[in-house]
């Protein structure tokens, strides 16, 4: 109510609108007495956009500041606002409802602030957009619905995020990919950056190769230095140089240019067309949408895709050119058959349409021979009256028979579909056809898929709903990028959450979100890669390591034992002065003369004591001299 309260009397001018606290506002006057007014809010302790900012500011720039999150309706009373500028905040989050009620806005910037999702659908409220600026951000995907709210985007700036690639949808909205010649639209150029990005340089952003190539068209890039961050063979190469293998704009062809039938006659249009990835196509009148008949779709081959389109019991109002457009991620092409209705029906029962199966080699037409291939014929009876035939009860309606269109299928095998005409139940209409599509509801669509927390062997895939999904199941599947091993897992739609497991180190892979009984579109499938893991030692070289070491650590062991035990038997020994050091000597000496002795013998030994022992040094001479002396002998000599 302060809020309803505070605009009314600002724009009736009965209180001076007041200027927010942490914000400097400034009148631009000019000599006529009118002016605009711009704030700026700079405040580093700032955590919330400021609400009473005065209601006739044109320019609002909030810089520098804490700010986290921009609410939704921040904005709704600044009815004038023609520049908005939220620069180097810490901006994570913006509403989808942020910009509502701001129909003049010309200019939005968010620059420098960590965003790694933007809601594209707020641009819904800003149709003057022009001017949007995104970059020194986190953007890591764009998806393929923000291309129909940037048609009017002149300037748009992606710079320095984490994209790795670009939908092709939305390059589609620029010429030359437009379809509109380039040189209608070269008054209004569009300005483009997409620099300092780890592209993944593959057919996705085939038609971003293609323009960085132009020169002089209506897209400038803000910097044609741009290069290839993946995959390994074009890393570091520039976008000039690089050149795409399997990558192939699609061709089309249609069997006829030009078709004349008789009304009320049944009618086969058939387009091939070729391309890598395999095209998707779509069949279409002038100024008219997606025709919703009867479509008979088949891919033989990869890279090859035919479609046929019939029309039962065709009427005046059918007459006209009718577009088969094949369309892949590396462009679009399309071919256009005339149809022209002649004649008028004449009165006759329906007639049931037949379908004949012919084997190979059995009731072949002239011409058809023994090919490998499924022949589809369309046949009516021969009309035998003019182009105006009278009435008759047993005449039947004229009919146009085309040329059977040759379908590779497995060898050997031949199939004929012969149709039969059946005339309508009145001039006014023609009875709608059993097998003809119902259109259906269609799905809300799935936003912001992406993938973060990724390891490597698991990533957590997020993504937002609509409350219309309710309790509805999504199916996952996920597989290495241009994989065929595809696994899937189910998540309720509203838990916006899924952990993949089981992956692989340093792998890409693609995830897709597939509605239950659904389609399955691209805008809905998001790429990432996982990271590089430690590498697992190899087993059997830890089973060898494993029976050497138990064979070498007894052998270790019991050498450490013996090593051991000699030294303790060493160093526990004591050492044996008595024999290593210590040895026993005699002494003679002379004996004492008797009367009755013999002169002979003058010597006698004597054993000596223990404490007589002698201690020899390797340094002893062997002509030391010892004197023993005792009361009852001479002098003694060692001997």
């Amino acid at each position: 109510m302060y809020h309803i309260l505070y605009v009314l009397l600002c724009c009736l001018r009965v209180v001076h609108c007041f200027c927010p606290s942490q914000c400097t506002c400034t009148f631009h006057g000019r000599s006529d007495g009118t002016g605009s007014r711009s704030v700026l809010c700079n405040d580093p302790d700032m955590s919330d956009i400021p609400t009473n900012v005065p209601v006739d500011t044109v320019k609002l720039r909030v810089e520098k500041t804490a700010i986290r999150r921009i609410p939704t309706e921040a904005f709704y009373y600044l009815a004038e606002l023609r520049y908005l500028w939220l620069t180097y905040n810490s901006v994570t989050t913006v509403d989808a409802g942020s910009f509502y009620n701001l129909k003049g806005l010309h200019e939005l910037r968010l620059d420098g602030n960590v965003l790694a999702l933007f809601p594209w659908e707020s641009l819904r409220e800003t149709p003057s957009l022009r001017t949007l600026d995104l970059h020194n951000n986190r953007l890591t995907n764009v998806p393929a619905e923000a291309a129909s709210y940037l048609r009017n985007v002149t300037y748009l700036d992606l710079s320095s995020n984490k994209l790795v690639t670009l939908p092709s949808d939305l390059m589609d909205i620029w010429p030359p990919f437009s379809g509109v010649p380039w040189s209608a639209n070269l008054s209004q150029r569009v300005v483009l950056g997409v620099q300092d990005n780890p592209w993944f340089c593959d057919c996705r952003i085939s038609k971003l190769l293609e323009l960085s190539k132009m020169s002089g068209g209506t897209v400038v890039l803000l910097d044609q230095l741009l290069v290839c961050s993946g995959p390994e063979n074009l890393a570091g190469v520039p976008f000039q140089l690089a050149e795409l293998d399997q990558c192939l704009k699609p061709s089309v062809m249609t069997s006829a240019t030009k078709i004349t039938s008789p009304l009320g006659s049944n009618v086969l249009l058939r387009c091939d067309a070729t391309g890598y990835p395999t095209p998707t196509l779509f069949w279409s009148r002038a100024d008219a949408p997606l025709i919703n008949s009867t479509v008979v779709e088949e891919t033989p081959g990869e890279g090859t895709r035919w479609s046929i389109l019939s029309l039962n019991g065709v009427l005046s109002r059918d007459a006209g050119d009718y577009r088969c457009k094949a369309k892949n991620v590396a462009g679009v092409a399309e071919a256009s058959v005339t149809l022209s209705v002649a004649g008028v029906v004449t009165v006759a029962p329906p007639l049931r349409p037949t379908v004949s199966l012919q084997p190979d080699g059995g009731g072949e037409e002239p011409g058809v021979g023994t090919t490998d291939s499924t022949v589809v014929t369309t046949a009516f009876t021969a009309a035998t009256q003019p182009a105006v035939a009278t009435p008759t009860p047993a005449a039947n309606p004229p009919t146009t028979t085309l040329p059977p269109p040759v379908l590779p299928t497995k060898q050997g095998q031949q199939r004929a579909l012969t149709q039969t005409g059946r005339p309508p139940q009145s001039q006014a209409g023609r009875r709608p056809d059993s097998k003809s599509t119902t259109p259906t509801k269609p799905t809300p669509p799935i936003r912001g898929i992406r993938v973060t927390e990724e390891t490597a062997e698991s990533a957590v895939l997020l993504w937002e709903t609509d409350a219309a999904w309710g309790d509805a199941q999504l199916t996952v599947v996920y597989s290495p990028y241009e994989g065929k091993d595809k696994q899937t897992a189910s998540a309720p739609a509203s838990s916006g959450r899924l952990l993949l497991s089981s992956l692989r180190p340093r792998m890409k892979y693609m995830a897709c979100l597939i509605a239950r009984n659904g389609p399955s579109r691209k805008d809905q499938c998001v790429t990432f890669t996982t990271l590089e893991g430690e590498e697992r030692p190899n087993l059997a070289l830890l089973v060898i390591s494993g029976l050497a070491c138990s064979l070498a650590l007894p052998v270790i062991g019991f050498l450490l034992y013996k090593i051991t035990r000699l030294f303790c038997q060493k160093s526990s020994s004591p050492t044996n002065h008595d024999q290593d050091t210590y040895v026993k000597f005699e002494t003679l000496s002379l004996k004492q003369r008797t009367v009755g002795n013999a002169g002979n013998d003058l010597w006698t030994r004597r054993q000596t004591q223990e404490s007589e022992r002698m201690l020899l040094f390797s340094r002893s001479s062997i002509d030391s001299q010892m004197t023993y002396k005792s009361d009852s002998s001479r002098s003694e000599y060692l001997c």
